[in-house]
């Protein structure tokens, strides 16, 4: 069961930094035009820089999760 949660953990890890550069290249991305935009709402690559940040923050949560059932399983021990 460890190993399995280790893995997990890893993966949680791996999605978040993926999630984490997803959205830095949509920042990356953004135009001045965008930014500066008179229109009412957000733009698109806000909304989809608040879209890659909340994932990322799932993802964080997960792995803590994670970490959270390896420490009670092996604090039995």
């Amino acid at each position: 069961m460890t190993v399995f949660l280790t893995i997990l953990i890893i993966l949680a890890a791996l999605a978040t930094l993926f999630m984490f550069i997803r959205g830095l290249v949509t920042f990356l991305k953004t135009t001045e035009a965008e930014l500066n935009s008179t229109d009412t709402g957000p733009s698109p690559s806000s909304l989809k820089q608040n879209k890659m940040m909340m994932g990322r923050i799932a993802f964080q949560a997960i792995a803590i999760l994670f970490v959270a059932a390896l420490l009670l399983l092996n604090s039995g021990k």
